[in-house]
């Protein structure tokens, strides 16, 4: 798997949504799939006794950071938590550009740390 290749699924996940719900759907189905002890996804229903579920948010846990995203109506709000022996030190605001960019950055870290990394993280590339 070539260094690049969660960098072009991050712009290929951004180019393909028509908007950010979607894209937020199909980024916590396919981080869900990939890293289910790492991810974590919040839904809420769409109305009121409705059974149809929105991701309200989602984070993921890799290495010392947590990637956050939570949805404020059609707007998604996104941080970036640094954590030394469980307790956050550092925590900022993103843009969703620059959420997935670090996002992408972090999971090619992770891919390189073992094969069942890697074969786990190329399925969230499918």
């Amino acid at each position: 798997m070539g260094e690049l290749s969660f960098d072009l699924a991050a712009s290929a996940w951004r180019a393909n949504a028509t908007d950010t719900g979607s894209l937020v759907e199909a980024l916590a189905s396919k981080l869900e799939g990939a890293l289910p002890s790492e991810t974590r996804v919040q839904r809420r229903s769409t109305r009121r006794f409705s059974s149809e579920k929105r991701v309200a948010a989602i984070e993921t846990t890799l290495g010392d950071h947590t990637y956050q995203l939570s949805m404020n109506g059609d707007a998604a709000e996104c941080r970036r938590s640094k954590s030394v022996r469980g307790v956050v030190i550092k925590s900022e605001r993103l843009s969703l550009d620059a959420w997935l960019e670090a996002l992408s950055a972090a999971l090619t870290d992770k891919a390189r740390e073992s094969e069942t990394a890697r074969t786990a993280l190329e399925r969230l590339l499918e």
